[in-house]
């Protein structure tokens, strides 16, 4: 398929088949959406004009670049588990109002997972993961920095396993920055392959909502940790990662705090809650559209002055980006990837933990139920049938199957809300490449 789009005074085709994008002048992106059976107004266009702009559609299309075929079968997934979300604490030090967790606990009893208990997930990532040299590993919670010493037991323990088998892991740590100290900071930036800091912008917006038990705002009490930790980091992976809600809005003013306070790496996410007065919905879109804007000139603007930074959702590779497999499959949640809470059960991600439709096992029993796992295995960009016409399905693979599922009680049925932001960030991201390759030809 065909997607025509235009960025303030900019316009652009984009090609699903072929991944390629194309900036052009209004009347050629008038003349596709004419062609796309839009009903626009064309008759300023010469026939002279529209016949050499038609010589031009023909020729991208020989060339396999406009009107190019789209895969229409998904590769076949493989059995192998790659990765486990560990749970290590179901419980948290900070009470966040939008927490999808119940603030830590997950609708149950606040507990920490054993050491024997990590050891058993570590045990059984192992035995399922087939010939994968390179496996995954997420501590999550909750805050998992609570349960610290069982986390750097299970580094130690995994690696010195994996090491048996011609393996080796990689760890990922979620943490709100509260227990963020010098011995607990050097240690992670030496064990994890990336750490999630969350911060959700201005002081004011982070307090509104990130509070700790007793009721108060944690921005004082985080800030400095987190710029700490990143101070040592250097330049191995981190996010700061915060949460934008209907009472920020204006959230493109967060994402520029965060950068100027240092952090170079930063995703900032649509918050997914039913709480009233937090919840996006569909009449906040056309102001979440215009800030996606508003943030997308800015970013081009300290790029342009040498002060970029890197915007998770402003980031897209049409060229060398996710292979196929990927781009159809998505995360692979219930079949390569799965999440294990603190008594060993597990569940197709954290955002299904604790849902016992859903628990498929334990750590302890080393196997799976097979029916929630075909169900998953079996879902796919294309068994999402609101995705076929959609320019952005081979980039976002057709959503997230939790949230599709907690709004639409179907993992294989897209969630509206996220969709059109995710089509927005998308062309916003095309325009920035197109931006990027007009200066690198200008130097």
């Amino acid at each position: 398929m065909v997607h025509v789009f235009s960025y303030r005074d900019k316009h652009y085709i984009f090609d699903t088949g072929s991944s390629s994008l194309h900036e052009c002048d209004e009347n050629a992106a008038l003349l596709l959406r004419e062609k796309l059976g839009e009903k626009v107004d064309t008759s300023r266009i010469s026939a002279a004009d529209r016949a050499a702009y038609e010589q031009d559609f023909e020729e991208l299309k020989r060339a396999g670049l406009l009107f190019c075929p789209e895969v229409k079968a998904a590769p076949p997934k493989s059995d192998e588990v790659k990765a486990l979300c560990l749970h290590i604490c179901h419980d948290c030090n900070l009470r966040c109002r939008y927490c999808f967790a119940d603030e830590g606990a997950y609708h149950a009893r606040r507990e920490f997972m054993s050491l024997e208990t990590a050891k058993a997930a570590i045990d059984f990532l192992i035995e399922h993961s087939g010939n994968r040299k390179i496996l995954e590993t997420d501590f999550f919670g909750g805050e998992p920095l609570m349960n610290f010493d069982v986390v750097k037991q299970t580094v130690y323990y995994a690696k010195e396993q994996a090491a048996k088998r011609g393996k080796k892991f990689l760890f990922t740590l979620t943490t709100n920055g509260l227990l963020l100290k010098d011995d607990v900071a050097q240690f992670l930036n030496e064990e994890m392959e990336n750490v999630v800091l969350s911060l959700d912008g201005r002081k004011e917006v982070h307090d509104a909502v990130r509070r700790t038990a007793n009721g108060k705002g944690s921005f004082d009490l985080v800030i400095q940790n987190l710029k700490n930790f990143v101070r040592i980091r250097g330049d191995k992976h981190y996010y700061v990662r915060g949460t934008f809600t209907a009472k920020n809005l204006d959230f493109s003013k967060d994402v520029l705090f965060l950068a100027d306070s240092g952090f170079e790496s930063i995703s900032l996410e649509p918050v997914v809650t039913d709480l009233p007065d937090l919840a996006i919905t569909k009449e906040h879109l056309s102001k979440i559209c215009d800030e996606y804007d508003v943030l997308c000139d800015k970013y081009l603007e300290r790029e342009a002055k040498g002060k970029g930074f890197n915007f998770f959702h402003f980031n897209v590779d049409l060229e060398g980006g996710p292979c196929l497999s990927k781009r159809v499959s998505a995360c692979g949640a219930g079949n390569e990837y799965f999440s294990v809470v603190p008594n060993g059960d597990i569940y197709p991600c954290h955002q299904f933990a604790g849902d016992k439709d859903f628990r498929m096992g334990s750590v302890f029993e080393g196997k799976l139920d097979e029916k929630i796992r075909a169900r998953f295995k079996n879902s796919c960009l294309f068994t999402r049938k609101k995705c076929e016409n959609c320019f952005a399905k081979f980039i976002c693979s057709g959503g997230c199957s939790a949230n599709n599922y907690h709004f639409n009680g179907d993992i294989d049925e897209p969630y509206e809300i996220t969709c059109e932001m995710m089509k927005k960030r998308v062309e916003d991201a095309m325009h920035i490449l197109a931006v990027r390759k007009e200066r690198g030809e200008r130097k």
